[in-house]
């Protein structure tokens, strides 16, 4: 699957960073090279996140520990959000707190309910450098929460307690990408 260009897209499809590999658990370094490789690396994670069917993806889930991620998710009214934050921060999440399903595309197949803010705030600049401020809510602050999340070597499953996360963390060990890394 690594390096197959997606139709229509200049970008190729990563191998995904799967449960249990160290880079999902260590906070991603800043961007300071704003040149090629950069934009080359965001064309790719666009692509390896259409590919595998997902509206977020953080550049350490294709193993690079960089503090860029991108998206292409609706909010609870179905407005679709489209784009790219590099070196992005939360600076708000507030609102009713919610449990609702999550996944992650490092966790194929497993789903969790989390609690989550229902609006969220993050600033950070585009692949230029261009100063970037993103205001979600619902669905869409989930996965800027999530995103955010995984700069930070955070995964969704270790803001999990009890029961809810004893069952993810069994269905992760019992999948079959699991048992064939």
């Amino acid at each position: 699957m690594r390096n197959r260009p997606i139709p229509g897209s200049s970008g190729h499809v990563r191998a995904m960073t799967l449960l249990g590999d160290p880079v999902l658990h260590t906070p991603c370094e800043t961007v300071t090279d704003f040149g090629p490789s950069l934009s080359r690396l965001i064309e790719d994670m666009f692509a390896t996140m259409y590919a595998a069917g997902g509206v977020g993806l953080a550049a350490n889930q294709v193993g690079v520990g960089l503090r860029v991620f991108v998206y292409d998710c609706p909010d609870d009214e179905d407005v679709r959000h489209l784009g790219h934050l590099v070196n992005p921060r939360l600076v708000e999440a507030d609102g009713v707190t919610v449990r609702g399903p999550e996944g992650c595309l490092s966790l194929p197949g497993i789903e969790a309910g989390t609690e989550r803010f229902d609006r969220a705030v993050v600033e950070g600049v585009d692949l230029l450098g261009a100063p970037l401020r993103v205001e979600g809510t619902g669905f869409f602050a989930r996965c800027l929460q999530h995103e955010c999340d995984h700069l930070e070597g955070t995964v969704y499953t270790d803001r999990l307690t009890g029961w809810r996360r004893a069952k993810a963390l069994r269905a992760a060990r019992r999948a079959q990408w699991a048992r064939t890394r």
